[in-house]
């Protein structure tokens, strides 16, 4: 118990320094000038993407220490994120149907390298981390599948930092690497919070899919088989009715 207090602990005060770290020094320097950084969010306020790259830096290399495979699976979400946050910034489309409607016409949208990118990853990572072959697809549906939900609910200054934080808290309390690939993530996400919550920056899809992905590996790395099937479902049916659980999220005081 105490062994696997002081591992969890360390994991979540490794990410949150990072990511503590990554937001400063991001905030300061602001690479290519700060209009490339800045966006305005749901209140018409501007705020910076610096949480997105810091979070998904700290989530993968907490991850890494686990699995270093899950922790590329992590950087890889969030890159993808990142793509979209730079490309599809002006692009009003949401959601999978829109962009795989848009693949359908010839136009491949910054959603859909994204959607692509993220389940390729997902798909690999479970490839590593389990052994048989159905485990492997429900392990990479999984990590994708958390990846995307995150995102779902980042429509609001904090809503997909208290995600990570409820949703990774039960993980602390299983035995083995799950917990400190829970640890990682909920200490990445609580080092930006504030600033979150205080709409001086913002996720963006870069953290937002990259804390989900290392959420994504907790849960492989926690559960067996009747586990991964059933968070496997849930993820897909919230992936199917994205646009209720983003309102959902929009509607928490």
């Amino acid at each position: 118990m105490i062994t696997r207090a002081r591992r969890t602990g360390s994991s979540f005060a490794l990410a949150a320094a990072l990511a503590r770290t990554g937001l400063t020094a991001l905030r300061t320097t602001a690479p290519g000038g700060r209009e490339r950084w800045e966006r305005k969010n749901h209140a018409g306020r501007t705020v910076g993407l610096y949480a997105g790259p810091a979070c998904a830096l700290a989530a993968a290399v907490g991850t890494a220490r686990v699995r270093p495979a899950a922790g590329v699976a992590v950087l890889v979400a969030g890159a993808c994120g990142a793509y979209d946050d730079r490309v599809g910034a002006e692009d009003p489309r949401r959601g999978f149907r829109a962009h795989l409607s848009a693949l359908r016409g010839g136009e491949v949208t910054s959603g859909t390298v994204k959607l692509l990118g993220i389940s390729a990853a997902g798909l690999a990572a479970g490839a590593v981390l389990r052994e048989r072959p159905l485990d492997k697809v429900l392990a990479g549906v999984v990590i994708a599948g958390a990846a995307h939900f995150v995102n779902l609910v980042d429509v609001r200054p904090g809503r997909a930092g208290a995600v990570v934080l409820a949703l990774g808290a039960p993980g602390l309390l299983r035995e083995g690497p799950g917990a400190e690939t829970a640890a990682a993530a909920m200490g990445a996400a609580a080092a930006v919070l504030p600033d979150d919550l205080g709409e001086r920056t913002m996720l963006g899809d870069t953290g937002a899919h990259a804390l989900g992905a290392a959420l994504g590996v907790a849960v492989v790395a926690g559960n067996g088989r009747a586990g991964l099937a059933a968070h496997a479902v849930a993820l897909l049916a919230a992936a199917v009715c994205g646009e209720k659980v983003s309102e959902a999220a929009r509607s928490l005081v």
